[in-house]
């Protein structure tokens, strides 16, 4: 009796956390279009998208201007602000479920950076693959994150057999500074040409318009769909890979699904978006601490979260010291670079 008491009570808590972050986000997004230097009254975007999605006239009460303001402008920003930052999060939560630390995460793995270099060296060459064209980007982008992701596991088994987590973390990011200065080091030689991708770099969902959001939703939805359904085998890995063996999980098969999967979501988000770290660290161990290890939620969840609190970060980019608009990677760092040093330390403090 005791025991179905506390099972109800879990699900009834897990059941108002998915209410509480559909609600954030759904509030992060009607305050992101609302707030600008036009501000738009809630009930007319609901009206705009609603006109423009089901095809009925749009009301005399609404100004035409607001329409080509919400669908135009601000609509596919913030769209494409929730992709990223659901991508980033939910990639994030998988490699601190795969890897068994709260620290490891895209940009602590050097996985944004590799992605950062594909991207650069596309856009400097302006290569194009024929039959993909615009999805030349993300793919060459999406093919250096698992480039790295693996040459960090490589080079952790070389320093140290076992490849502690400490040690791929670490090797993480020895390799985050070194392509970080890689990138660096092209933009010097190269003068003027390459200097405009330095805001690039920087993390910017700005003018990107409504192509860039069908750039990233395949892999988006690819990305996301493998990582939900190896949320089980998650949980299983979370205990150590022994355990996992011993309930049957192909860990090495399972380790390479759930690496490429978080490498195609953090690649496509980089290759539209820039490199904007600490989401992918922040939300998850955020949630953790509210519904516990289980990935079944953990991943949805990251998901709804980490697209809320980029959207809630890009309107505090391009709000907070109009009309100059920030880098949004710069917001995003400013909350988590303190948070991954709390972590670090609270773990420190444990581990002694």
């Amino acid at each position: 009796m005791q025991s179905r008491s506390i099972q109800r009570y879990l699900q009834n808590r897990i059941g108002v956390t998915y209410g509480l972050a559909g609600l954030f986000l759904l509030a992060a997004v009607l305050a992101a279009i609302s707030i600008g230097t036009i501000s738009i009254p809630p009930l007319d975007i609901v009206t705009i998208i609603g006109s423009k999605w089901f095809g009925f006239d749009l009301p005399e009460t609404v100004d035409p201007m607001y329409s080509n303001i919400v669908y135009t402008i601000r609509l596919p920003r913030v769209l494409l602000a929730l992709l990223v930052g659901s991508s980033l999060a939910v990639a994030g939560a998988s490699f601190q479920g795969l890897l068994r630390n709260p620290l490891a995460d895209p940009y602590t793995l050097g996985v944004s950076s590799g992605a950062s270099v594909g991207a650069v060296i596309t856009l400097f060459f302006h290569w194009s693959i024929p039959f993909i064209g615009k999805f030349t980007l993300p793919f060459f982008s999406i093919i250096c994150s698992i480039i790295t992701v693996f040459l960090v596991l490589w080079f952790a088994q070389k320093v140290e057999r076992t490849m502690k987590v400490e040690t791929i973390i670490l090797t993480g990011i020895i390799f985050s500074s070194f392509l970080g200065s890689l990138i660096s080091l092209m933009i010097a030689l190269t003068g003027e040409e390459l200097r405009q991708i330095i805001g690039w770099l920087l993390g910017s969902v700005s003018m990107r318009g409504w192509d860039y959001i069908t750039i990233i939703f395949p892999f988006f939805l690819i990305g996301t769909i493998v990582l939900i359904l190896n949320g089980k085998e998650l949980n299983g890995m979370s205990f150590g890979e022994e355990q996992a063996r011993h309930i049957g999980i192909s860990v090495h098969q399972r380790k390479l699904i759930i690496l490429i999967a978080g490498s195609i979501l953090t690649g496509s988000a980089v290759a539209v978006s820039g490199t904007i770290g600490f989401v992918g660290l922040v939300i998850p161990h955020f949630l953790r601490r509210i519904v516990g290890h289980d990935h079944k939620h953990l991943l949805p969840l990251s998901i709804i979260t980490g697209g809320g609190f980029l959207v809630l970060a890009d309107l505090l980019s391009r709000t907070i010291i109009a009309p100059t608009e920030l880098p949004i990677g710069v917001i995003t760092a400013l909350i988590g670079a303190p948070m991954f040093a709390y972590i670090l330390l609270k773990k420190r403090g444990s581990s002694s």
